[in-house]
């Protein structure tokens, strides 16, 4: 772990990458009880810390830090890890791995605003939702050329691991980059290119690139290439302002000195759908209100726009501002990436002249004829702004839209539209015409990056949606999470490898298990033959396929069949699902309303063959290649092969995402997974569901899960004894060499732990997870046992030494006190014999007048006498008190220990609080957040309160519109009860039509036994004829000329049934149309009887003529040879004839049984319209009933 010296390199980013070394040294030493340490499942919080009191009957009670004593069931507790893994940067090298443990780790990572941290092999980033300065160029110079274990986690690292990687391993690399709309991967996409665009620039450059073609350096190339795809491809969603509604595929391309030599782009499923329809949260994409800006007025004059997005319907559905964008800068940015990208005026304006025409297109209207279904345009000015723009002539667009010519059979014909039709059509073609144009801006990009210089190795970057989970999910839902099951399965496959190689290196017994495998029932569900894709793609290519037949494959296929595929389960609220699918990160309801469409995605031919002679030439460009439906299924029986415009957008979905797998596999990739931490865009604000959610989706926790399963924790056999030998230091002989992987053997052996839970490798010990924790656990116990025991040895001999100096110390003070007295001593005797001479005559002097004073003396002693009698019992009444007050003294001495006692106790006692304040202090500014947004909650009520109030006034003046509208409605329900009632009799008199179809049929059987019996008849005749054919042999040459005219015969009548098939085709292509079948069906029958007829005429007349051949001359019977060829001819035409019928009359049934299908299912739906209508009836009267009540409530408190 660096320290806070080695971390400066990073300058103000250290604090947002790493701990400081304080608080790693805090936590090392905080008080922690592995035993009553856990977390508890809690239904408004998700996980909370708690203490545990006790477990009894597989229940446990714990006691929350917030102050809730929960009880719950044992499997609802998690243990926790201790303080020293508070903010672990790699969540794999945790003691316990459970998701309140990861939960917790990136929730208090994240409050420090350490946004990356490593979970084994991913690298999970939660959005700040601010400004954080860990990308500056002293943050890349910190990460240049440091292994992954050697810094902190950050994007750069992964960046630059790959990097290394790439130059050491000589191998191709990849770093997928995953999560939901709004979690970052854009940002973080745009901060891998700018790590290798700053560390692997090329050193020499050329002065000056072709003129006219690229504008910028490579560097600024690949750069540039994300202000362009952002407009075209970006757009605000409700959770992110600027969310990326494709996926893309960089790789970027490196020489042999690892400096940058080309790159290119691939991009997945653009959302298309969003240039016709956004939600009122939502806004279409960046361009079309970069555009209207005005920064350029020369464009709104030649895209004939405004500077107003409500002026076209298209794209002002939803908002038309984004707060956090300004969009003049952005479209200053987006015009210098085209010229730096090196795209010509004339591509440049192109691409413009297409945007505005699709803003156009939105604005086009058409109104239905008098008395007819067809639609006609209502206007034609926008029609001719959009001709401009496209190059086309205006009344030929409209013409093609309004009549678009269809293929029926062999020839075209004109087909009439209804106003539904037209706009279904307008709105497919600017999806067409967009999704074109932004895959051609992709292949132009690749092209201007793609410099020939040499190339060897490149590093992949993948920027794609993560898991979707909604309340309706449809088939572009089931793409992007079969996209993300593929991913998942790669990655699960690439960590066991790396794991089976490290094991296989090791020599570790290990059953092999696939993981990749855990995935493969609801893959192949969705791919294989026979799979969701399959039938889909099978059901678009009948004509009469629907929703209902595609789930009723589906279910009649998989349901109960594979544990993968489920039946939806109703609840309230839900949205109407059709199936469900275990996908690896929940159960997913889908929802196949219009699926067949979406995966056609029909366009108007007609439009689009204009498109492809249009003047503007990037629209014929990018139309040049397409083709008809029916030209591309031609094609498909020519050359087996699908048309580029015919192949299913599921099946072109396959290749891609195929060729992009092929590309992963290739590589050695790297993962990064972003997170929304919040949906309100917060800074620094964790909701744990939230998070969950995600951590499931995008796999984390599926590979702790497989963690789990393996050895995740590894140490090499010296480190693990210099670790641990503390443990168990006797079982390690001194002062002998002994091998380390032996010694781990014994130490390990001698510990009272789990021996299943690890394994003995050539040069490391592996750990089941948990088990690593365990030793941690044991070694700290150890260790605090071996630093008290040398604390108390290392302060007893210190104070021992101490005492020691002390007492030498007052050894060599008394000895200098002594010298120091005895020469004083003798230094004063010298000067006090002379004094003492004096001394003695003054004393004579004295002793004469003290005798003087010697009986005042007397008198005072017997004074003092009686005053020392009265100090005694003074004296002795003094000692008692002195005894009395030591008394005191012990006792209060005893309370003075007490109190200190007690005052260490309430130190601890104030630590404790400090804490606790400190946690109560970070609660405070929670609440007072939350007090914020309360207020901010009320003064938005106070504004709903005015706004229903007003809401209230309008409703009590609606009131009697809606009773006029409940008898409007009512009306309505009685004209379709006579809708009803007129196709309930069309419905019977079709029965009494099918009942003739059925006598008709009985009626050509009977004729075709009696044309059979009248055959068998005639076949005995000529046997007969056959006796005497031999007697003819000589006169075949004869009759060959006969024979090459009735060939010639037989060539006209195959011409007559080609014919004859070409009309029935005709016939089987009307069909679909209800009155057309009718007539189709009575020609046919009127058909048929005339060639009965006909026929039956024929047979008689061969029956005439057999029977005169019978006594015929040898003229005759050279004759009859003649007449027996015809006779085989027109036998073979009757058969062929009786086929056709039977063909046909079968085709008529079918048709009949058919439309009788039909009007069953057009009744059914008007009985569920009529239920519906009544409901609503119904829920009207309830409406009015609760207004006439409350106007009464409100007429009440009035008065």
């Amino acid at each position: 772990m660096s320290t806070d010296a080695e971390m400066e390199v990073y300058g103000p980013a250290a604090i947002y990458l790493r701990k400081p070394e304080r608080e790693r040294i805090e936590a090392q030493t905080a008080p922690f009880d592995a035993k009553t340490a856990f977390f508890v499942v809690e239904p408004a919080e998700m996980y909370l810390k708690g203490k545990l009191v006790k477990r009894e009957g597989g229940k446990a009670t714990v006691d929350t830090d917030c102050g809730k004593t929960l009880t719950v069931k044992e499997d609802d507790i998690h243990p926790r890890n201790p303080p020293k893994f508070d903010k672990l940067e790699d969540m794999a090298m945790m003691t316990h791995l459970n998701e309140p443990c990861v939960l917790y780790n990136l929730k208090e990572r994240y409050a420090s605003w350490m946004i990356y941290t490593y979970s084994g092999l991913f690298c999970v980033v939660v959005n700040p939702y601010k400004w954080l300065p860990v990308y500056d160029a002293q943050v890349v110079e910190g990460y240049k050329g440091k292994k992954r274990i050697e810094a902190p986690p950050h994007i750069f690292s992964i960046s630059d691991n790959a990097y290394q990687f790439m130059l050491t391993d000589r191998e191709n690399q990849s770093v997928l980059i995953t999560g939901e709309s709004g979690a970052g991967k854009t940002v973080n996409t745009k901060r891998v290119i700018q790590y290798f665009a700053i560390i692997a620039i090329a050193t020499s450059k050329k002065a000056e690139q072709s003129a006219g073609k690229i504008k910028g350096s490579l560097e600024d190339q690949i750069i540039a290439a994300n202000p362009l795809l952002e407009a075209y491809g970006n757009a605000k969603t409700i959770r992110n302002d600027n969310s990326s509604r494709f996926g893309k595929f960089i790789r970027i391309h490196f020489g042999t000195a690892g400096k940058l030599a080309s790159a290119d782009i691939e991009t997945y499923l653009l959302e298309k759908s969003r240039v016709t329809f956004q939600l009122s949260a939502e806004r279409s994409y960046h361009i079309f209100y970069q555009l209207m800006t005005g920064h350029k007025p020369e464009l709104l004059d030649g895209l004939l726009i405004t500077t107003n997005p409500y002026d076209y319907h298209m794209i002002s559905q939803g908002e038309i501002t984004v707060k956090s964008i300004n969009d003049v800068e952005e479209f200053i940015a987006t015009d210098t990436a085209i010229d730096i990208l090196g795209f010509t005026n004339d591509e440049k304006f192109g691409i413009y002249k297409l945007t505005g025409a699709v803003m156009h297109h939105g604005n086009m209207k058409f109104k239905q004829k008098q008395r007819e279904e067809q639609a006609e345009p209502d206007g034609n000015e926008v029609a001719d702004k959009i001709a401009y723009l496209l190059g086309l002539n205006s009344a030929d667009m409209l013409k093609c839209l309004c009549y678009p010519r269809v293929k029926v059979g062999n020839e075209m014909v004109t087909k009439g539209q209804t106003v539904p039709q037209v706009s279904n059509s307008v709105s497919a073609l600017c999806k067409s015409i967009y999704e074109k144009m932004f895959l051609w801006m992709v292949i132009r990009i690749n092209e201007m990056l793609d410099t020939k210089q040499a190339r060897q190795y490149y590093i992949g970057v993948l920027d794609i949606a993560g898991f979707e989970i909604f309340d309706y999910n449809s088939l572009e839902q089931l793409c992007i999470n079969f996209t993300n099951e593929k991913l998942q399965q790669f990655f699960n496959h690439h960590m066991f490898v790396l794991e089976q190689e490290e094991y296989k290196k090791e020599g570790i017994e290990w059953e092999f298990i696939d993981f990749g495998m855990d995935l493969a029932a609801c893959i192949e569900l969705i791919e294989k033959p026979m799979g969701i894709f399959s039938i889909l793609e099978e059901e678009c290519m009948f004509p009469k396929a629907s929703d209902t037949t595609f789930k009723n494959k589906l279910h009649d296929q998989h349901l109960g069949k594979t544990k993968a595929f489920e039946k939806p389960k109703p609840g309230k609220g839900k949205a109407e699902a059709h199936f469900s699918l275990v996908h690896y990160a929940g159960t997913v309801d889908y929802n196949i309303t219009g699926w067949l469409e979406k995966n056609k995605d029909p366009l108007n031919d007609s439009v689009v063959q204009l498109y492809q002679k249009a003047s503007n030439k990037l629209l014929a460009l990018l139309y040049a290649s397409h083709f008809a439906a029916d030209e591309a299924a031609a094609g498909k029986k020519g050359a087996k092969k699908k048309g580029g415009s015919f192949q299913t957008v599921s099946c072109l979905f396959r290749e891609n995402l195929g060729k992009l797998m092929t590309n992963l596999r290739s590589t050695h990739p790297h993962f990064v997974r972003c997170l929304i931490p919040n949906e309100t865009k917060t800074p620094g604000l964790m909701e744990n569901f939230l998070v969950i959610h995600q951590l499931r989706c995008n796999g984390v926790l599926e590979g702790i899960r497989i963690c789990r399963k393996g050895f995740p924790s590894r140490i090499l056999y010296g480190d693990f004894k210099q670790r641990y030998k503390v443990l168990n230091a006797s079982v390690i002989p001194e002062g002998q060499f002994i091998d380390n992987k032996k010694c781990a053997e014994k130490l390990l052996g001698s510990i009272d732990v789990d021996h299943t839970q690890y394994k003995f490798g050539h040069t490391k010990v592996f750990f089941k997870a948990g088990l690593l924790g365990t030793l941690e656990e044991l070694r700290d116990d150890k260790l605090a046992k071996l630093v008290t025991m040398t604390q108390a040895l290392a302060r007893g001999f210190v104070m021992r030494k101490v005492f020691q100096e002390m007492l030498l110390r007052r050894e060599s003070i008394l000895t200098v006190q002594y010298n120091i007295r005895s020469f004083m001593n003798k230094k004063e005797l010298e000067e006090k014999m002379v004094s003492l001479l004096q001394e003695k005559n003054d004393l004579q002097l004295q002793v004469a007048s003290e005798g003087d004073n010697l009986t005042d003396a007397e008198e005072r002693c017997e004074g003092l006498i009686k005053s020392k009698i009265q100090l005694e019992a003074k004296l002795k009444e003094t000692s008692e008190r002195l005894e009395d007050e030591e008394e005191m003294n012990a006792e209060l001495t005893a309370k003075k220990r007490k109190l200190e006692d007690e005052c260490s106790e309430l130190k601890k006692d104030i630590d404790d609080l400090e804490l606790t304040l400190a946690k109560v202090e970070k609660e405070k500014h929670a609440t007072e957040n939350k007090v914020k947004n309360l207020t901010e909650e009320m003064s938005s009520q106070d504004e709903s309160i005015a706004k229903l109030t007003k809401e209230k006034k309008a409703l009590q003046e609606s009131h009697q519109q809606t009773l006029d509208d409940l008898q409007a409605e009512e009306d309505k329900v009685n004209t379709l009860t006579k809708a009803k009632t007129k196709l309930e009799q069309q419905v019977d008199d079709l029965e009494g039509s099918l009942e003739q179809e059925k006598k008709l049929r009985m009626d050509l059987e009977r004729t075709k036994r009696k044309l059979e019996g009248d055959l068998k008849l005639s076949q005995e005749s000529v046997m007969d004829l056959e006796n005497d054919k031999q007697q003819s042999d000589e006169k075949i040459k004869k009759r060959d000329f006969e024979v090459s005219q009735l060939l010639s015969k037989i060539e006209d009548e195959q011409s007559l049934a080609a014919q004859l098939q070409k009309k029935i085709k005709e016939l089987q292509a009307r069909i679909e149309e209800l009155e057309e079948e009718i007539e189709a069906e009575r020609a046919a029958r009127a058909k048929v009887e005339k060639q009965r007829a006909d026929l039956s005429r024929e047979l008689e007349e061969i029956s005439e003529r057999l029977e005169e051949a019978g006594g015929a001359t040898a003229s005759q019977i050279e004759m009859n040879k003649k007449r027996e060829a015809e006779f085989q001819k027109l036998r073979r035409d009757l058969e062929e004839s009786t086929l056709q019928h039977e063909a046909t009359a079968s085709s008529l049934r079918k048709k009949q049984a058919d439309s009788v299908a039909e009007l069953g299912e057009q009744i059914d739906n008007l009985q569920r319209v009529k239920q519906k209508l009544e409901k609503e009836k119904s829920e009207y009267k309830m409406e009015i009933d609760d207004l006439s009540s409350n106007m009464e409530a409100v007429a009440k408190s009035k008065g």
